[in-house]
């Protein structure tokens, strides 16, 4: 990114076919990214559930279907963006229509699709949170956990050397670790 707006900055009027170079990667950074972020969620909601005691495990049936559907989605949206951006680059003017098209499918699966990754973020806070007290919890008490999820690259500095502890069975409880 830094270098396409350095190629804007540069050279004041680009050469858009630099532009649609770069985004021939998107597919494979957002691939990546989904992976990793995925891949933690889906690790700490089953891989906790051991470290819960028996009466207060979370039922992961709906997290798990709420899981793969915004992946799916995504799927779908970078093969979309892909294919938009190689019409475009290529000067065929059909795709833009079809995308457009596609809007009234695109809308509805994006906002519930935001409604599962809210969900997983709820649920993998619940997840820390009643493997860390060992008791039922209310939204309040991983209220906090939530927040630090979903602001990812942050909160995760916090929240994984937390998870470390509850693995490595170590109480969390206590303000001065």
């Amino acid at each position: 990114m830094t270098s396409m707006f350095a190629d804007v900055d540069a050279n004041g009027n680009p050469n858009p076919e630099t532009f649609f170079n770069f985004f021939k990667l998107f597919p494979i950074i957002m691939f990546l990214y989904t992976g990793l972020f995925y891949g933690w969620f889906w690790s700490i909601a089953n891989g906790l559930q051991k470290f819960i005691p028996a009466e207060n495990r979370l039922k992961l049936k709906k997290f798990r279907i709420f899981f793969f559907i915004p992946l799916i989605y995504i799927l779908f949206f970078v093969v979309i963006i892909g294919t938009t951006f190689y019409g475009i680059s290529t000067g065929d003017n059909a795709v833009g229509g079809i995308v457009g098209k596609m809007l009234f499918v695109i809308l509805p699966l994006h906002l519930f699709s935001m409604f599962c990754m809210f969900y997983q973020l709820y649920f993998t806070s619940k997840t820390i949170k009643t493997a860390e007290l060992k008791r039922k919890v209310t939204f309040s008490d991983h209220m906090g956990e939530f927040f630090m999820i979903w602001f990812f690259p942050i909160g995760i500095w916090v929240i994984q050397p937390k998870i470390n502890r509850i693995v490595n069975g170590e109480n969390t409880t206590d303000k001065n670790v």
